[in-house]
């Protein structure tokens, strides 16, 4: 959420902002509604001051004797003014809030000016792109064929868009989120495993609700969401807290299923395990200190692509421009990794820092020792990795003639000393 005051003394640059983050928010409104509130506001700290000047009159009065109806009878009248704006300004208060809660981040300055993906810039490359002697398959085919990954059966036990994995494919699934979090942990990461479900609090907390409810997983008897990604719950892991100064950054990682209706996505990237609507993802978190949040984007940045580089994927880093990041982030990087069977780029991790956009609306906060006041955190996350689309580029990466596919020297460790997968 952004801070109304920063709203307030900075209307020109969030509007600008918008023009390209919410291009239909009614910006200028909201600003008509929030001015109307605060004349309200004022009208009714001018009645409850009079309230107070006629309760010592009252007081007077009763002291010396002397007839105190008048004033009570006026009295009267006042607080009920004061009743009826109070529940105006309660009224305009929760229309702000709303608003406010589908408000944006503001982009960092350093973000490009862009309305979609096409206006992205390519930060860097690494690694080589195979160029085998043989037409590459795609990784349905693979799976299908080394009898290790079984989508009809999916779609037959639950529907489209899910997949199940078998023998060595549930194997090298279970091995790269084992490798992944040992990874992440020699980099001081502290391990987590919080739960799949989370309440409307914590869903708020990260931005997820209430813009796009419409794309989650509810079980609607108990209110509970079904995770997006483990940043929802491990975010919120400090909601309403305030953490020790000395403490920060705080870095965790976590491994959960995640899970997303992917509403008005229906018939892109449907294509086998390139969009589904549940995946496994090991997910980084930190909370940081404000001077520092932008130092440890980059730190983030560069964990989250170890992996990649020790699985021998290559991968491209693209920084988003304002029009295609985010709804909570002010800065943002995604991961591609190169998938050969399918010739094209594959996004496996989106690196952000919400700056306090999440903090405020989650409440984390901490007490800088300098002022002795406190402040809000700034939090950072990405994907350390997703899954499927680290199994697509596994799979058609290190495929060769015959069928089989190499397993990547990292993962032989997590796999029993198992070098290839083959029929």
């Amino acid at each position: 959420m952004l801070d109304l005051a920063y709203i307030r003394d900075h209307k020109d640059e969030v509007r600008e902002a918008f023009k390209t983050r919410a291009p239909k928010l009614d910006f200028d409104g909201f600003l008509k509604l929030d001015s109307a509130r605060r004349e309200f506001l004022k009208e009714l700290e001018a009645l409850r001051g009079e309230k107070n000047k006629a309760n010592d009159k009252i007081t007077a009065l009763l002291k010396e004797k002397k007839d105190p109806k008048p004033t009570i009878t006026s009295m009267k009248v006042i607080s009920q003014k004061i009743d009826d704006l109070e529940s105006k300004v309660g009224d305009f208060d929760k229309k702000s809030t709303d608003l406010m809660l589908i408000f944006p981040n503001i982009p960092h300055k350093s973000v490009k000016k862009g309305v979609d993906n096409t206006q992205n810039t390519q930060i860097l490359t690494w690694g080589t792109l195979k160029k085998p002697d043989f037409k590459p398959k795609e990784h349905t085919e693979i799976g299908q064929e080394l009898d290790i990954l079984d989508l009809p059966r999916a779609a037959k036990i639950t529907g489209s868009g899910f997949a199940v994995y078998k023998g060595a494919g549930a194997r090298l699934q279970r091995a790269l989120i084992n490798f992944m979090l040992e990874e992440h942990a020699k980099e001081g990461y502290t391990e987590y495993w919080p739960p799949s479900l989370v309440n409307r609090a914590s869903m708020t907390g990260t931005g997820q609700l209430p813009k796009f409810e419409e794309d989650m997983y509810r079980l609607k008897d108990d209110d509970l969401f079904l995770i997006p990604t483990a940043e929802v719950p491990i975010t919120n892991l400090h909601r309403d807290e305030v953490l020790k100064e000395e403490g920060l950054p705080l870095k965790y990682t976590a491994y959960t299923p995640c899970f997303r209706r992917e509403a008005g996505s229906y018939g892109k990237d449907t294509k086998g395990l390139v969009r589904v609507h549940q995946f496994d993802k090991v997910e980084l978190v930190k909370f940081c200190k404000p001077e520092s949040s932008y130092d440890e984007h980059e730190k983030l940045l560069k964990d989250a692509e170890r992996i990649l580089q020790k699985l021998e994927l290559p991968y491209r880093v693209m920084q988003l421009c304002s029009g295609d990041m985010g709804f909570a982030a002010a800065k943002c990087y995604d991961i591609e990794v190169w998938a050969a069977g399918l010739g094209r780029w594959l996004e496996v991790s989106s690196v952000s820092n919400f700056e306090a956009f999440q903090a405020r609306r989650a409440n984390i906060r901490y007490k800088p020792k300098e002022s002795g006041k406190t402040e809000f955190v700034h939090t950072l996350n990405g994907s350390g990795l997703a899954l499927p689309r680290t199994m697509i580029a596994i799979l058609e990466n290190f495929q060769n003639a015959d069928g089989s596919v190499l397993v990547p020297e990292a993962l032989r460790p997590y796999l029993n000393g198992l070098t290839v997968l083959k029929k």
